[in-house]
């Protein structure tokens, strides 16, 4: 329902425009050629003329939608006008109107970035809305990225100097000025790291050796107070307990398993 009352708007809007049209009379024509007009403001009418159709093209490029060849069609018809209005802007100027000539940019890619001679259309071709978006237009306008050349052995060569190898580094003075500030710097960093350390370690060790003082004076205390009633063997009873041990085992070593048999029943027999 909607879509009938906008076609009945639209033909409504149409015959508005044709009847305005018939009463301001029949509608004069451009001339063909900008040499053919010899008036001056007759020529900048006719200007500002193409530039609302222009203006008109512009906004209905646009819309990608309208597809690749009505939008290849639009960005040409473009062109033509503007070239047009250039050849109305020098006629202007040789009736001795005002120059509207600007200083406008060449072939513009995607980015709008000027690139001449790039198109095979001539100069001064220009893409506008969608048109900047189809296929082959912005890979023509692509810049290659610039190659890095690579330096030859030889080449690098040249360079290696005594300055590379760090030969004369020293010549001035100012470099042992330096080194020296800086290891003096370094050296008493060090020597207090050290002393630092050293204290940390000797109270360490002193802390230890409290510690076990106090438990030597804790487990001394009690002792003192117990006493043993144990009988302890002298020195001639611990000799002939070793010695007995040395026989024991020499006899092990050197005897059978028989002949201690034999003699441990012979101690039997006679009572040993």
């Amino acid at each position: 329902m909607a879509r009938n009352q906008e076609k009945a708007q639209a033909m409504l809007n149409r015959l508005l425009t044709s009847k305005q049209q018939e009463a301001k009379g029949p509608r004069e024509k451009r001339p063909y050629l900008a040499t053919e007009c010899h008036d001056v403001n007759e020529a900048d009418k006719w200007r500002q003329q193409i530039l609302r159709e222009i203006g008109r093209k512009v906004m209905e490029i646009q819309n990608a939608g309208l597809g690749e060849h009505r939008i290849r069609d639009l960005n040409d018809e473009i062109n033509k006008l503007i070239r047009e209005k250039g050849h109305w802007e020098v006629r202007i100027v040789e009736l001795g109107g005002p120059d509207y000539a600007k200083s406008a940019p060449r072939v513009q890619d995607s980015e709008g970035n000027e690139s001449r001679g790039a198109t095979g259309k001539g100069a001064g071709y220009r893409y506008f809305g969608a048109a900047k978006q189809l296929p082959g237009v912005r890979e023509l306008f692509e810049k290659e990225a610039p190659r890095v050349l690579r330096r030859t052995r030889h080449q690098l060569y040249q360079h290696i100097n005594a300055d590379y190898y760090g030969f004369r580094d020293e010549e001035d003075g100012l470099l042992e000025k330096v080194e020296a500030a800086a290891e003096q710097q370094l050296r008493q960093q060090w020597m207090d790291e050290w002393r630092e350390k050293e204290a940390e370690r000797e109270a360490a060790l002193a802390g230890v050796a409290g510690g076990v003082a106090g438990a030597e004076m804790a487990t001394e205390a009690p002792t003192q107070q117990f006493v043993a009633y144990v009988p302890l063997p002298d020195q001639a009873q611990i000799e002939a307990r070793v010695l007995e041990r040395k026989k024991a085992d020499l006899l092990n070593k050197y005897t059978s398993a028989a002949l201690a048999q034999e003699q441990q029943a012979a101690k039997a027999l006679l009572n040993k």
